[in-house]
């Protein structure tokens, strides 16, 4: 990558079910080990707002849209989405960002 070039960010959201938000996190945890191991992965965080504790958010760096949409791809990834509407969510959205360089 060269030095003026952006890298794609995902925001991930989610909103567990009253009371299920410890079952949720132990869910997405299982997400991390795995999506560290991918190339194109460069940040892949777990956050949990504090105001809301319901409220638990993936903030994700990745090189570019391909090694995101492959991310997107991986058998563990649509595992978890089955449904469309994962295990203990009661709701979720995924923003995509471009990072903005000086």
């Amino acid at each position: 990558m060269r030095m003026n070039e952006t890298q794609l960010v995902c925001i991930a959201r989610f909103v567990a079910r009253k009371g299920e938000e410890d079952l949720l996190i132990e869910n997405l945890h299982r997400l991390i080990e795995l999506t560290h191991q991918e190339g194109g992965c460069i940040r892949y965080e777990l956050n949990q707002s504090i105001d809301n504790p319901e409220e638990i958010t993936f903030i994700e760096k990745w090189y570019d849209q391909v090694t995101f949409d492959a991310h997107c791809a991986k058998d563990y990834i649509v595992d978890f989405f089955k449904g469309g509407n994962p295990d203990h969510v009661e709701s979720f959205d995924v923003s995509l960002h471009k990072e903005i360089l000086a």
